[in-house]
């Protein structure tokens, strides 16, 4: 199993960021070709009772690295791409990562 991870750092406007990511980035990204499964997580605190640095996370779960980059190559891969620059390009991470 192959995970693409998305890591995002605290918004200015946590709204506006939640309202685009799921109203039109998750159902782009939900598109692409090969996902198996998505799941997000939204942080609330560090251990010691401190903001955490990063807002949210988003992991994609795919067979093997051909298909997540077949996925990423993809018209629907290119299409959540773009969006995620667009809005939120300052914000994010992104970690390729496999169980082990």
């Amino acid at each position: 199993m192959v995970k693409l991870v998305a890591l995002y750092k605290q918004p200015e406007d946590r709204h506006a960021f939640d309202e685009h990511y799921f109203q039109v980035h998750v159902p782009l990204a939900k598109k692409m070709p090969g996902l198996e499964k998505f799941e997000v997580t939204r942080f609330s605190k560090t251990p010691m009772g401190d903001e955490s640095p990063y807002y949210l996370q988003a992991v994609m779960y795919f067979k093997d690295k051909e298909t997540l980059n077949q996925a990423m190559m993809s018209p629907e891969g290119k299409a959540a791409a773009k969006d995620v620059m667009k809005f939120a390009g300052n914000l994010i991470t992104m970690i390729i990562g496999e169980d082990v």
